[in-house]
């Protein structure tokens, strides 16, 4: 009979690390199985209002008749409570060690980082291993239950947050980048394009976002240029899926924690929100049940 191998201590800690990651992975692929629509919204760049659009598109999607989380993936900088008026709520743990999302108005489940933390001026000062995990850890533990969509709000550029998210959920259904309609911003929505077509990760469609001011007089103008989000769609080849206007509301709404969707509803602005989640189911779910009715047919 040989004895046992004796294996150094460092060793049996990379193993045991290697094993929990992998039942971590295993966890998060049982957990996407019951969301129909996993939907990463970024951009290349920040101050374009990407985490407005993406607690936006949520709230609306809901007031669809949606059943929708949203997963703040933005840790050291998590907007997300405030823009969805669960800032003073906690994320609560099961004694199996599963985590609750907080519930935001309209029902939408939200899960940051942000809502972890004793305080909002408290910083998260990691290297990008601990982001990594605290990502991975989110994405397993989380008892999100069945949903219809899950918005996954992702920090600005294309680092270790967008690369994590988009190789643990294996079956992403796509990406919606944002931008404003400036030329400025053609480079950088050009880098997050490619880092999407690199990754082979479907880009659902560009949302513009401040695309123009309406006056009381109804008159249009446009602030920050004009048409450069459809412009950079038509280049690409991709789907352009609208605009949101300028609404100075929109920025007291974000700086108070009330939902600027849910508390103007009958403005522009939440109109065109409206109609871009009403688009997005559009070509998501009636594009799925074409694709079975093919499949079913061949």
């Amino acid at each position: 009979m040989g004895q046992k191998p004796n294996v150094p201590p460092e060793v049996r800690a990379r193993i045991e690390a290697f094993k929990r990651i992998r039942e971590q992975e295993k966890m998060i692929e049982e957990n996407m199985k019951k969301i129909k629509y996993k939907i990463a919204i970024l951009s290349g760049k920040g101050g374009v209002g990407k985490s407005f659009v993406t607690a936006s598109l949520a709230f609306a999607l809901s007031y669809l008749g949606k059943k929708v989380g949203v997963l703040d993936a933005d840790i050291y900088g998590p907007s997300m409570p405030k823009m969805m008026g669960v800032q003073e709520q906690h994320i609560l743990a099961t004694g199996e060690g599963r985590l609750i999302p907080v519930t935001a108005p309209l029902g939408v489940k939200v899960v940051s980082i942000g809502l972890m933390l004793p305080a909002e001026d408290v910083p998260v000062i990691w290297r990008g291993a601990m982001t990594t995990s605290a990502i991975r850890e989110m994405l397993a533990y989380t008892d999100w239950g069945e949903l219809d969509y899950l918005l996954v709000d992702l920090p600005p550029g294309t680092g270790d947050e967008q690369l994590t998210i988009v190789q643990l959920i294996k079956d992403m259904t796509g990406a919606i980048i944002v931008t404003i309609p400036s030329d400025v911003s053609r480079l950088v929505v050009a880098k997050a394009i490619n880092f999407c077509r690199k990754l082979n990760l479907n880009i659902i469609g560009i949302i513009e976002n401040m695309s123009y001011f309406v006056c009381p007089d109804g008159s249009k103008h446009y602030i920050f240029g004009e048409g450069a989000g459809r412009r950079i769609a038509e280049q690409y080849n991709i789907p352009f899926l609208g605009e949101i206007p300028i609404d100075p509301r929109i920025s007291r709404a974000n700086d108070a924690g009330e939902p600027f969707f849910v508390k103007y509803p009958d403005t522009p602005a939440a109109r065109a929100i409206l109609s871009l989640a009403q688009a997005l189911i559009e070509r998501l779910e009636e594009g799925n049940e074409e694709r079975n009715n093919e499949n079913k047919e061949k």
